[in-house]
């Protein structure tokens, strides 16, 4: 008897595994749920997967090589400095002081034609597109609404939505921004493929202009507002103000998603690490490069002014119960990063695996670190996670050694 109830019991579970396997299967290929498919395939994003996405080139017109120290070849991080790049798994350090590269290392297989993801790092470039189009007449400033150009997102409360709070991040609306979570909209936005769908998702929940809210979501619509300005893809508008006018020696990558043709603005601008220090450049050079004004330098300035009429509350890290406090956001301008850091102040751009490129304008310098990893910890009230002093002590010894 006990024999029977025991197979009875086994059929019984086995059938019940055999509709869950069923129905993850069902969900899993229902259209709707492609991203998820691909992100339980991929699992969380890596700094070398443009392969894996379909992607649309940003041609490099013009390329032109940077000058190069005498003694760069010979010339490698200070050993005390080794532990943690190999802790936090760096691919690519380049340092440039006056217009000309005095360091220039790589690691696990990279080298200077390496192609790494920018990931958040191409927010800085959707901002630099938005100074082109404001330059070129296709905006008229930061100050007119988003709904001149896309009429879904108007306003709040009688608070109406402006290029300006999307550049700032603060356009209140509802967007989960977390890679780490599979049913987020960032995941979504990562894996699936139709990015404009996803993006018409996103509403308009409190007022805009008040508060730092750090979200994907809205740059992708900054991405969309550009391209409905200019008549152009961000990439071919990327090409032709930005890529091709700074001389760029590579054709960069910009990973689009899978059905609309649309490129991730958020993230996902595949180049080198010499390439992305031409950003850098470019902010310290105010906008110029080889005497044109590329970009306008009072939208250079205020890109790296911070926000500070905005608030910012930092969210509670796992383990947490006390509310923290709240800020002025002292940190973040127009999807450029500020931080203060032994007296410099220091624009950067930022991606999630520990991407940086840092302008120090005090020392005429640009310091590129990519890697695979970044430091957990974070500088609560300028919003820095904590590698950044890594970098920018190891790239400071270089230009001390250098002088």
């Amino acid at each position: 008897m006990k024999s029977n109830n025991k197979s009875v019991l086994k059929k019984v579970i086995l059938c019940l595994l055999l509709v869950v396997i069923a129905g993850v299967g069902i969900f899993l290929f229902i259209p709707s749920n492609y991203y998820v498919r691909r992100a339980l395939i991929h699992f969380k994003p890596k700094i070398d997967q443009y392969n894996i996405f379909e992607n649309s080139v940003v041609r490099a017109d013009d390329p032109h090589p940077w000058q190069v120290a005498p003694d760069v070849e010979d010339k490698q991080i200070a050993p005390e400095f080794d532990p943690d790049f190999k802790k936090y798994e760096t691919v690519a350090f380049v340092v440039i002081q006056h217009n000309k590269i005095l360091l220039e290392q790589y690691w696990k297989n990279y080298s200077p034609l390496s192609l790494s993801n920018s990931f958040s790092m191409s927010k800085s470039i959707v901002s630099l597109l938005v100074g082109c189009a404001i330059k070129d007449g296709y905006i008229k400033n930061v100050d007119q609404p988003v709904s001149d150009f896309l009429p879904q997102w108007t306003s709040f409360e009688g608070k109406i939505l402006t290029i300006k709070d999307l550049l700032t991040m603060s356009a209140g609306v509802d967007w989960d921004e977390s890679y780490s979570s599979l049913f987020s909209k960032t995941t979504q936005a990562y894996y699936g493929r139709d990015l404009w769908k996803l993006t018409l998702t996103e509403k308009l929940i409190e007022k805009p202009g008040m508060r730092f809210n750090y979200q994907s979501g809205v740059t992708q619509i900054l991405a969309f507002l550009l391209q409905k300005a200019t008549n152009k893809s961000i990439v071919d508008y990327a090409s032709e103000r930005i890529w091709t006018p700074i001389q760029a020696e590579q054709d960069a990558l910009w990973s689009l998603d899978h059905k609309g043709g649309n490129a991730k603005g958020y993230c996902c601008f595949n180049t080198n690490a010499r390439d992305f220090a031409r950003f850098g450049q470019l902010i310290l050079n105010k906008g110029r490069w080889n005497g044109e004004q590329v970009v306008d330098s009072n939208y250079i300035r205020e890109a790296t002014t911070p926000a500070t009429w905005l608030t910012y509350t930092p969210k509670l890290q796992p383990g947490e119960t006390v509310a923290r406090p709240t800020f002025p956001c002292s940190f973040y301008g127009y999807q450029f990063w500020i931080m203060n850091y032994q007296g410099l102040k220091i624009p950067y751009m930022k991606g999630m695996l520990g991407q940086y490129v840092m302008v120090i304008p005090q020392l005429d310098a640009v310091i590129v670190r990519l890697g695979k990893k970044r430091d957990t910890a974070y500088n609560i009230e300028q919003n820095y996670p904590k590698d950044m002093e890594i970098w920018l002590k190891a790239g400071m010894e270089v230009i001390n050694r250098q002088h």
